[in-house]
């Protein structure tokens, strides 16, 4: 599983319109082929700080997604963001797959 993490620090102003952009497109997210999972979150410490997670079962649907007419909103969403986002990728193994040595 490809898990993606993707940081936002989001202007004030624009926080209600980055939250609902990014709420509606998680249904579709949700959709791709190859997703099990998308989670849109919010920091404790910051209101700010908004987070998508995604699960992704291989690194071909995830390209896939990332060539998608839904990442490209999210991409384009960079104008209500104090900072560039952040993205960051892990390969994560599920214990019940690996055999006992």
């Amino acid at each position: 599983m490809i898990l993606a993490i993707i940081r936002m620090n989001v202007l004030s102003a624009k926080l209600m319109e980055l939250s609902q952009t990014v709420t509606l497109l998680s249904d579709s997210i949700r959709m791709e082929k190859g997703c099990q999972s998308c989670e849109f979150c919010r920091s404790i410490e910051d209101e700010n700080r908004l987070f998508i997670i995604e699960e992704w079962d291989t690194r071909e649907n995830l390209m896939s997604h990332m060539k998608s007419a839904n990442f490209r909103v999210l991409r384009g969403a960079r104008n209500l963001l104090k900072e560039p986002q952040e993205m960051v990728f892990h390969t994560v193994f599920h214990p019940g797959r690996i055999e006992k040595i």
